[in-house]
């Protein structure tokens, strides 16, 4: 979605740490919040003072958080909208995959020592949707994303996201309810782990939803149907 949406908008964006291109330190203690303060560092130093934010998937509740500090009297860059992909908006929602329960259970270690590629590729297949599958060229680049500075290693610090989740439910689902910036959902319906159940859950929890539900589509919508992605999220943004 990069060329259309930088024909549009000035884009800034980085990988987080433990992710991607960026450092992935063994003996960090990785959390939500030092991921928010990460990004509210980039924006100041980007001289960025109001910003919109388009998050996906673990970016959701860095987003959350960045969010219900909007709050708080402390002189911040300031959020603008907020469009959300995928993601565990909810713990309640949460179906993690059964790998992810190994990584967050005392076995992590071990287990993401084993991990392959073919093991990642199944469990990618099984969360895109059925007619939208990840061909070779993107779980190629999915997997060097991951193993890059041996980011596998780090999977079980990254996974404690889903505890931090429950413990901040009240801080990040409040967020979302107490908003005053637009907020918009777009969901592949049908992901197991964060689709068709949590967008209802979203219907229920957030005053005056804005949602689009993608229908056939999975956990990555972003990359199995960018152009409505795209479609539902300009419309969102309107004329700006």
């Amino acid at each position: 979605m990069w060329p259309a949406l930088t024909a549009r908008y000035r884009v800034v964006t980085l990988d987080m740490l433990g992710f991607g291109f960026s450092d992935k330190p063994r003996g960090y203690t990785y959390s939500i919040a030092d991921q928010a303060d990460l990004y509210e560092a980039f924006l100041t130093a980007e001289h960025i003072s109001e910003y919109h934010v388009l998050a996906h998937d673990y970016g959701d509740t860095v987003a959350q958080e960045l969010l219900a500090r909007q709050n708080e009297p402390a002189a911040r860059p300031r959020m603008q909208s907020l469009a959300l992909l995928n993601g565990g908006l909810f713990p309640e929602t949460h179906r993690p995959l059964f790998m992810q329960k190994l990584l967050l259970s005392p076995l992590g270690p071990w287990i993401a020592r084993l991990t392959n590629k073919a093991r990642f590729s199944g469990n990618m297949q099984r969360i895109f949707g059925c007619a939208t599958q990840p061909d070779d060229i993107l779980l190629d680049g999915f997997w060097d994303l991951l193993t890059y500075n041996d980011g596998v290693r780090v999977l079980p610090k990254l996974i404690h996201y889903i505890i931090e989740r429950r413990q901040n439910r009240a801080r990040w689902v409040g967020a979302l309810q107490n908003a005053t910036i637009p907020l918009k959902l777009i969901n592949g319906a049908d992901d197991p782990i964060f689709g068709r159940h949590m967008a209802e859950r979203y219907r229920e929890l957030v005053p005056r939803p804005d949602m689009t539900l993608l229908e056939g589509l999975g956990h990555y919508p972003q990359c199995e149907a960018p152009l409505a992605v795209l479609e539902s999220y300009f419309a969102f943004r309107g004329a700006d």
